[in-house]
């Protein structure tokens, strides 16, 4: 079974049709609502509903789902009848599978039905339709020309030699998804006036993302989000909040982060946690948004805007 444990949760839909086709007088029948085994549009319905709740105990790799909705439509044409089902859950992985297996249910269920009757009943096919939300839509971009980046990990430990870079890793890894240029990328000591002076430089030059690892947590040497703030323009704390929340049902421990995220001139800048976990977590989470962001900052300058 595929690992989804560190994707985020969107608002997925899919619909799926199938066809069963049938001899025209069959067809009125079903219109009438009149079939020996009772109403073969409504139990048909609720095969459906029950095919899209029950899609991962049918489909060997299909993740169990909370499906939030099954809409099923019929439209009645010369050859037989199209059954649409739209399916929806908030999920770290799409609901495809449970449409498509909700329609042939769907379909399966009329056959059964309708089969004592013609045995030109037909199912000619199964199908998605369409699909949204996830990746396709709402995940990491690569923008053109590629975001310029710079990562500060700001630990002593790492500066000595003493500890990997673990968490900066993280970071670039998930920077590397978006095609970053990574032009800056260097490890500074307990020093919160170097720290304020290399993001003073950074961000009155081309920079456009600065990510800062470590130094976000309560002890008395954190001082990386006291020196962030000042500088900040703008704070984003729904970035922030976001990356706690994706954090928080991983480990309870994300509460006690204080990151913070904003826009210092034209450079959007968000502290990372500095544990390997806590980066790798919430530039999951948050990525995709923050490239985003970018973009709408370089939209502006192209407009003549702030």
């Amino acid at each position: 079974m595929k690992n989804i444990t560190h994707k985020y949760e969107t608002e997925r839909t899919a619909t799926a049709s199938a066809f069963v086709s049938m001899p025209p007088e069959l067809r009125e029948r079903v219109r009438r609502r009149d079939t020996e085994k009772g109403d073969a549009l409504e139990i048909a319905r609720v095969a459906a509903v029950m095919g899209a709740k029950k899609t991962w105990e049918i489909i060997p790799f299909c993740h169990p789902l909370l499906i939030t909705r099954v809409d099923v439509d019929y439209d009645f044409v010369d050859a037989g009848i199209r059954v649409d089902v739209t399916a929806s859950a908030v999920a770290t992985t799409g609901v495809e599978m449970e449409a498509m297996t909700a329609a042939a249910c769907c379909a399966l269920t009329l056959y059964d039905m309708l089969k004592p009757y013609d045995a030109a009943v037909e199912i000619t096919y199964t199908r998605l339709e369409s699909k949204r939300g996830g990746k396709s839509d709402l995940g990491p971009r690569q923008l053109d020309p590629p975001l310029r980046a710079a990562v500060l990990c700001v630990s002593q430990a790492v500066l000595d030699g003493k500890k990997d870079d673990a968490a900066g890793d993280a970071v670039r890894e998930q920077l590397e998804r978006v095609g970053a240029e990574l032009v800056v990328d260097e490890v500074l000591g307990a020093d919160p006036a170097a720290l304020s002076e290399q993001l003073i430089r950074l961000v009155e030059g081309s920079v456009e993302l600065i990510v800062t690892v470590g130094g976000t947590g309560v002890g008395t040497d954190d001082f990386v989000v006291d020196v962030v703030r000042p500088l900040l323009d703008k704070e984003l704390p729904g970035v922030a909040e976001a990356a706690r929340s994706y954090g928080l049902r991983r480990t309870p421990r994300a509460m006690l982060s204080r990151s913070i995220a904003g826009i210092a001139g034209r450079t959007l800048i968000y502290t990372a946690p500095g544990s390997t976990s806590g980066a790798r977590d919430s530039l999951t989470a948050i990525i995709a948004e923050l490239t985003h962001a970018v973009d709408v900052v370089r939209k502006q300058q192209r407009g003549g805007g702030a």
